[in-house]
């Protein structure tokens, strides 16, 4: 380095200066490896001179140790990108920005409000021929949501939204060009990540910043965008690490930030990288000022400036991030951010210039790759998904995508092949469809010869970071105290428990001794005015169809990889088999759910529910949780209400309310790394109410939980049945409480979750489940499968008036570690309902009479099913 790189006009004022010791102190904790706080990491981004000399040092040897252990020393990277500004319009209001622009000006200019698929496929067919491999989609956030002109272009050009049309556009790309999408479309929910990834390798969002107040005051470079809400993007970050989506991120430096903010932002995108291992690449950006915009006569944050926030962004990340600068933001001083710790260039392109920064054109990459060289490192061109997300493949890549990235990828490195050129392949799903493969057996081997081992290979990275979820865990494992007045609550819940308020349930939900007797007794009472004193059944059989998934669950012990012994998938036949086996049998009823299998597409779903259906023609459907409806509709790029639609045509009569665990999502993201959120789950369910297709509720306790998710959770399903029953749809059947059986589950093997409910919490669930549903739905459904015999009539003693079903085979339980089998005749059920006193009758799906026929066929083969799996008691 040079002194006139580090010249001390870019030297913090005297005010905001640290104290010699404080920067002594932390460039030696930063030169001895050290970990750093937030405090540490402000005062070194003051650091010029000497001391940036000293810290880009430390950075330095942190990034080569880095490369060495990737495989790569003395490599820096970048990729050969064309850039395609898919729309210009925007919904928010960026104080800097000139790519944004308005419909008036698209017009005088004589360009559309999007770009045409001729002009997307224009400039990727040139970049191909040039030898770029990425094609970056660039555009602002929603602009429908501000311009009716926006609406109006998709609604002629037949998309629903703008991500329709870049879903549509990535998949024209990858077919007629074979450039690999990477998309920069703004701010994404978990529903467009879900979307989005089966067309893109990798995708991107700068944080930007933390600092709320840049957002919220009046005269701040994002006050008035919405996207830009730093909570807003966070939530972003997570969700693309839940999602499995390789990301790029980064902060832009010098918008009105503090240090201390500017710390912060990195500390923020540690820590998602902690829990998901998703951030493929980290950009630290100057602010450059440009000219017809709000904050022209800001000053532009100083190269020395940059410099130190790119070290303290590589030793705050550490030797494992990619951390990048863009070339044609640093006046050609190349050297100085190698020397503080970058290890790539970012996106280069020979076709088109960089729409955000346009005054600043690419170098070229010859140019780059000498400056490179200067520094003593090797230039190297990737791919838009960096090496590591390659060489993870599932779930990280999409298989659609694979046959894509394996053509332009070196099979040693993962990094580009150069000598590739792109070409157009098909995009399509996969071809293996229902082949039956891996252990099939397991839904009857599981209860002789049990599971091959308690947890998987890939246990300790497959669910994140186990240290940083105890973090996160933490604050909802404190014990409650509740203090109340059990007596008045109870008097209230005897009286009318619609009025219970929040804190009476709380009360009553932390009940013990007597007064947990007295609420079982209230709720006995108010189930037995209800419904009478019938236990109802119904003749059903479970078909797993798989369970290969990639979702990452942590309390789930049935999901496997493709590769693991305990993994299977089941072919149309064999699902068509076991119903017909179960309609010979006296069912009524199939209850058919799955892993989320990469390989089988978004319509494998109707498959099932059309090969049951042509078998078994009065067998009642009862398929797919809200999670796969999720699925079907991504991969199928269909709105949850069309999926929906297109599956009740196909067979399905009725869904599973599962995939609900707790719909809170402080204890959600505990339990799941990448299951769909509590308001998606609701949205699923809501629609499928809407269209006549009714669902059961569920929720599964005893982990992370507290009673008072347990409260919001029985709020949250009153208030759906509420507004079903006001749309004039009928909504749930039933309520079923689901305890967790902690014994493989992963988050208790991690020594996370509790070991279940205990007896008391399973009859404060089951009574207050009967309260506070009341008058909505009147069935509540108790567990078998993971209470047993005594623990279910004693559900029944405490207001559960249903038993649920025969199952026939019960896999998903039996591998958490359920000791209580995987199928119970009608004679057992009906033992049950005895042991607490009560009568038992059969029942539907949707809780009517059975017919006669399907009585008779039960009875006669009660207890006598055709070598199904074995039958095991308590």
């Amino acid at each position: 380095m040079t002194d006139d790189r580090l010249a001390p006009s870019a030297a913090p004022t005297a005010s905001d200066a640290p104290t010699a010791n404080a920067m002594r102190r932390a460039l030696r904790r930063a030169r001895d490896g050290v970990a750093l706080d937030v405090d540490e990491a402000a005062v070194l981004l003051r650091a010029r001179g000497e001391d940036l000399r000293e810290l880009c040092a430390a950075a330095a040897r942190v990034r080569d140790a880095g490369l060495e252990a990737a495989g790569r020393p003395g490599t820096l990277t970048y990729s050969k990108k064309v850039f395609i500004p898919l729309t210009r319009l925007c919904r928010d209001r960026c104080h800097y920005c000139t790519f944004v622009t308005v419909p008036g000006r698209l017009r005088a200019a004589g360009h559309g409000m999007y770009l045409s698929p001729d002009e997307v496929l224009d400039i990727a067919r040139r970049g191909a021929e040039m030898g770029c491999k990425e094609a970056l989609f660039t555009l602002g956030d929603k602009p429908e949501d501000r311009w009716p002109e926006a609406r109006e272009w998709l609604d002629a050009h037949g998309y629903d939204d703008t991500l329709a049309y870049v879903r549509a556009m990535a998949v024209r790309v990858l077919e007629e060009t074979g450039l690999l999408p990477h998309l920069n479309p703004g701010v994404l929910t978990w529903t467009d990540f879900q979307r989005l990834k089966p067309v893109a390798p990798s995708m991107g969002m700068m944080l930007e910043t933390t600092a709320t107040r840049l957002w919220s005051e009046p005269g701040g470079p994002h006050h008035g965008s919405p996207d830009k809400e730093p909570a807003v993007r966070l939530r972003v970050l997570h969700d693309a690490g839940r999602s499995n989506v390789p990301f790029t991120t980064g902060v832009l430096i010098g918008i009105g930030e503090s240090v201390e903010e500017r710390a912060d932002a990195l500390f923020e995108i540690r820590r998602v990288q902690r829990a998901y291992h998703g951030v493929q690449e980290v950009i630290v950006q100057n602010f450059r000022a440009k000219p017809d915009t709000a904050m022209r006569g800001m000053p532009d944050a100083e190269l020395a400036e940059l410099a130190a926030c790119v070290a303290v962004a590589r030793l705050i990340l550490g030797p494992d991030a990619r951390v990048q600068a863009p070339p044609n933001l640093v006046d050609g001083e190349y050297a100085l951010l190698i020397d503080a710790g970058i290890d790539d260039w970012g996106g280069v392109s020979p076709l088109t210039p960089d729409h955000v920064n346009p005054e600043r054109p690419w170098p070229q990459i010859d140019e780059l790759a000498a400056r490179t060289a200067e520094s003593g490192f090797t230039l190297r061109e990737r791919l838009t998904v960096y090496p590591e997300f390659i060489a993870r493949g599932e779930p990280w890549l999409d298989p659609r995508l694979l046959p894509h990235v394996t053509a332009l990828a070196d099979p040693a490195t993962g990094l580009a092949d150069e000598s590739a050129r792109p070409a157009g392949l098909p995009w399509q799903e996969p071809d293996t469809g229902f082949t039956a493969t891996g252990r099939t057996d397991l839904h009857r081997t599981i209860d002789t010869e049990g599971r091959t081992a308690d947890r998987r290979d890939d246990f300790d990275a497959v669910y994140g970071d186990w240290a940083a979820l105890a973090e996160q865990a933490a604050p909802g494992l404190v014990p409650e105290r509740i203090d109340g007045d059990a007596r008045a609550a109870l008097r209230q819940a005897a009286d009318d428990p619609t009025l219970l308020t929040d804190e009476q349930a709380l009360v009553l939900l932390h009940a013990d001794g007597p007064a947990l007797d007295a609420l079982c007794t209230v709720a006995d009472d108010l189930r037995r005015s209800v419904v009478g004193d019938d236990v109802t059944y119904i003749v059903t059989r479970n078909i797993n169809f798989t369970n290969v998934c990639y979702t990452g669950c942590r309390f789930c012990a049935f999901a496997q990889r493709r590769t693991d012994a305990d993994a299977y998938t089941l072919s149309l036949e064999q699902v068509a088999d076991r119903a017909a086996q179960a309609w010979d049998v006296g069912a009524v009823e199939v209850c058919m759910q799955g892993g989320i299998h990469p390989d089988l597409p978004g319509t494998a779903y109707f498959d099932l529910a059309r090969a049951v259906k042509e078998r078994v023609p009065g067998m009642h459907v009862h398929a797919f949780s809200p999670m796969e409806v999720v699925n079907g509709a991504a991969r199928t790029g269909m709105s949850v209400r069309d999926w929906l639609t297109a599956a009740r045509e196909a067979g399905v009569d009725s869904l599973p309310g599962t995939a609900a665990e707790i719909l809170d999502d402080e204890v959600r993201w505990v339990l799941t790394k990448g299951k769909l959120p509590a308001a998606t789950w609701t949205e699923v369910i809501t629609t499928a109410h809407e269209l006549g297709l009714r669902t059961s509720s569920t929720m599964m306790y005893g982990h992370v939980d507290q009673p008072r998710h347990w409260l919001g959770h029985l709020r949250t399903l009153a208030g759906i049945q509420r507004t079903a029953h006001e749309k004039g749809v009928q909504g749930f059947t039933e309520f079923v409480t689901l305890p967790f059986i902690h014994t493989n589950a992963p988050v208790y093997l991690a020594g996370i979750a509790r070991p279940g409910p205990s007896l008391r919490d399973n009859r404060a669930v089951t009574a207050m489940a009967r309260l506070l549903l009341h008058p909505g739905i009147p069935n509540i459904q108790t567990s078998w499968v993971k209470l047993g015999t005594e623990g279910a009539a004693e559900m029944l003693r405490s207001g559960a008036n249903d038993l649920g079903g025969t199952l026939m085979e019960e896999t998903i339980s039996r591998m958490a570690g359920s000791r209580y089998g995987s199928y119970r005749s009608v004679r057992d059920l009906v033992a049950i309902a005895e042991a607490a006193g009560r009568p038992a009758r059969p029942r539907t799906t949707l809780y009517g009479s059975v017919p006669e026929e399907r009585r008779q066929a039960a009875a006669a083969s009660d207890g006598h099913l055709p070598q199904l799996l074995p039958v095991l008691t308590d």
